[in-house]
């Protein structure tokens, strides 16, 4: 997807928002469009709240002049991007590796809107062949391991040649994996690793999810 195609996702994205409305903040590309958009709209007048999902958001979000609160507890919308997609939208997310406070906002949120290109649709998650997990720095050997004992193997994701620092302190590890039969299941059985924090799979999370797709956003909705 082009920054342009992002930004015209963004915009569509906007109809979603109403004045007073606290409005959760993704992290990416998409959602970089989308709070552009939205501080437009803030200075042209429309009185909102952003919770950020990321350092970066949080910064972009403030030089834009939208206010911001950064502990979520009940938000009316939050607007994200998702690196993975499948036909129930049901998604993969952290490539970006904000994937817990994405989490969070998601969960907090009344309508979770999710904004993609076609090509992040998937016939099944884990197409793509990488799932994030997020995992505290004191668990990372023994995570590592079993992970790779539950057929998942994975390599700590570096930022050039030093392993990346989520904002929460953590690191993550990028699993190898193939075309994920059960998401709900595997996300249970990895979060019940003692030191995992979370993971990429948000199962029955997204709301709607706008696709920019042969010139047009499109709208899927869950059944």
């Amino acid at each position: 997807m082009t920054d342009q195609e992002a930004a015209a996702l963004g915009a569509e994205a906007l109809a979603e928002v109403k004045a007073g409305h606290v409005v959760g903040l993704g992290t990416g590309q998409a959602a970089t469009a989308f709070i552009h958009a939205l501080g437009k709209a803030v200075k042209a007048g429309l009185a909102v709240t952003g919770v950020p999902t990321s350092e970066a958001s949080a910064s972009l979000a403030r030089t834009l002049g939208i206010p911001l609160v950064t502990e979520p507890l009940a938000l009316d919308v939050a607007v994200d991007g998702a690196d993975e997609v499948d036909p129930r939208l049901d998604l993969i997310k952290g490539y970006g590796g904000a994937l817990v406070r994405e989490k969070v906002v998601a969960a907090a949120a009344r309508r979770f809107i999710v904004l993609v290109g076609g090509e992040k649709l998937v016939p099944a998650l884990g197409t793509r062949g990488r799932l994030p997990v997020e995992v505290v720095p004191f668990a990372l050997p023994f995570c590592h391991r079993r992970l790779g004992e539950l057929g998942y193997p994975a390599a700590v994701r570096a930022k050039g040649s030093v392993p990346f620092v989520t904002d929460n302190g953590n690191l993550i590890l990028d699993c190898a994996v193939g075309s994920i039969s059960d998401p709900a299941s595997l996300d249970a059985t990895l979060r019940a690793i003692p030191g995992v924090v979370g993971t990429g799979l948000f199962v029955g999370m997204a709301h709607a999810v706008l696709v920019w797709d042969g010139g047009r956003a499109r709208t899927l909705t869950r059944d």
